[in-house]
């Protein structure tokens, strides 16, 4: 399981039976400090994530145990949850979207 932001949705008029009605968003794993990463990767979204947000996002079974369609469907990565801020090591805040993030100012 882990951190990402929302980028991005997916439409597709066409695709494998299995995601026939199933939400695609656009996620980008976090990275602590501001770093910045291209890699992207589309998730199914069954709770109703919105762009820009912050979601816990799970690979594999546990992505196919989420929505419930077990090994029955063609994907791998979904968003399980919306978070309202999660507290790191070093005080680092991470906020619901990337401007309610707080990283602590370093002392001189």
């Amino acid at each position: 399981m882990y951190l990402a932001t929302v980028v991005g949705q997916v439409w597709a008029t066409r695709k494998e039976a299995t995601l026939s009605g199933l939400r695609l968003l656009v996620v980008q794993p976090y990275l602590r400090g501001n770093q910045q990463t291209a890699e992207t990767m589309v998730a199914v979204d069954s709770i109703g994530a919105d762009v820009g947000e912050r979601v816990l996002v799970v690979m594999g079974r546990a992505a196919r145990h989420a929505i419930g369609k077990g090994h029955d469907i063609g994907f791998q990565c979904a968003i399980v949850g919306v978070i309202d801020a999660a507290e790191l090591s070093g005080g680092e805040r991470v906020g619901q979207t990337a401007e309610s993030d707080r990283i602590p100012e370093r002392s001189s």
